[in-house]
């Protein structure tokens, strides 16, 4: 680690080695990451602790967390919804959650360089995106998931689409880099872009109450310049606690510190860094004795919810620490500032 990145971390008033090593500790020996100790895996969330931990420079724990996934995959290119200790528990299939796998691997290609791991994981990208887009529909949106006994389920969700947008985006810049031309998926990637944008009555189960519901457009690209800002403002008090952070759900009186951290992502994506760092800072005090973040807090109280140590909200805050402070190559993923994947 240089000396500006140490400097950096100074300035962050987060742990990031401590938070790898939460990380790593929750980690299991065969790669899989769960929620916490002896809790639930799930796709997307593992991908997410990954990420953590490439931020942190923990990339062999990063790749084993990856080859865990190459391992898992399905024969159609999906993964089931929840694992223990790479036993299926939920044998729901859903879109979002295979999809991710791509933004994953991106993210370690743009931090490693490692270009032959790039290629080597080609494949479980390819068949994760193809198992996404064969539950597309013609007017862009994606089907959220098949059910245990083999049944689409006709719903789609505006945040779980929101995140295969994203999904796509890295896909193909990764078949880019390798030189697999995938016009199809630029056609789906446009198509799905199109709904988010303006086709909001084609999302039909309602999250609207969820943050995620809010920013996820903003955060994934499809929603950018003006529109973006407008979104941002428009249910700004809505899910922001001022001096706390932001809501889960906008009825309920519950901050979590990974919707915090989304947010950052989502303001930083948008250039709009100096509120970024507002809501970051709120972030700081609310960390365990080994300087590892809580999952939320309910207020006014200030309690404390739940007790666990969650791995994914804490690889959340590494990325949105890296969003903010340059701390690796990857730090501009979200950036809707002429990103191009390179």
């Amino acid at each position: 680690m240089n000396l500006s990145h140490c400097k950096q971390r100074q300035k962050l008033a987060v742990d990031v080695e401590a938070v790898c090593r939460l990380i790593a500790a929750i980690q299991l020996p065969s790669g899989e990451i769960p929620w916490s100790r002896g809790d639930k895996t799930d796709p997307w969330d593992h991908v997410e602790s990954a990420m953590g931990l490439t931020v942190g420079g923990f990339y062999a724990q990063a790749r084993q967390a990856y080859l865990w996934s190459r391992s898992m995959q399905r024969t159609d290119g999906s993964w089931y919804a929840a694992y223990r200790t790479g036993s299926p528990s939920d044998r729901t299939r859903e879109t979002n959650l295979s999809a991710y796998i791509a933004v994953g691997v991106f993210h370690f290609w743009r931090v490693t360089g490692d270009r032959a791991f790039l290629a080597l994981m080609w494949d479980t990208v390819r068949r994760a995106i193809e198992f996404a887009l064969s539950l597309q529909r013609p007017g862009g949106e994606i089907y959220w998931a098949i059910s245990p006994l083999g049944k689409v389920d006709p719903m789609a969700l505006l945040t779980g689409c929101s995140s295969i947008y994203m999904s796509l985006r890295c896909a193909l810049a990764i078949a880019d880099e390798l030189g697999h031309r995938q016009p199809g998926w630029k056609a789906a990637y446009t198509r799905l872009g199109h709904a988010i944008r303006h086709r909001p009555y084609a999302f039909n189960m309602t999250k609207s109450r969820f943050s995620m519901d809010w920013f996820y457009p903003v955060l994934c690209g499809a929603v950018t310049g003006a529109d973006a800002h407008g979104r941002i403002q428009r249910q700004w008090k809505k899910f922001v606690v001022k001096g706390l952070g932001v809501r889960c759900v906008s009825d309920q009186p519950w901050v979590t510190i990974a919707e915090t951290s989304e947010l950052v992502l989502t303001l930083t994506a948008m250039g709009e860094r100096e509120k970024a760092q507002i809501v970051f800072n709120w972030l700081t005090d609310h960390v365990f004795t080994d300087g590892s973040f809580w999952c939320g807090f309910t207020f006014p109280d200030m309690t404390r919810w739940p007790e666990e140590k969650i791995a994914w909200t804490n690889a959340v805050v590494l990325m949105a620490a890296d969003a903010l402070f340059d701390l690796t190559p990857a730090a501009r993923l979200f950036s809707q500032d002429g990103w191009n994947g390179r």
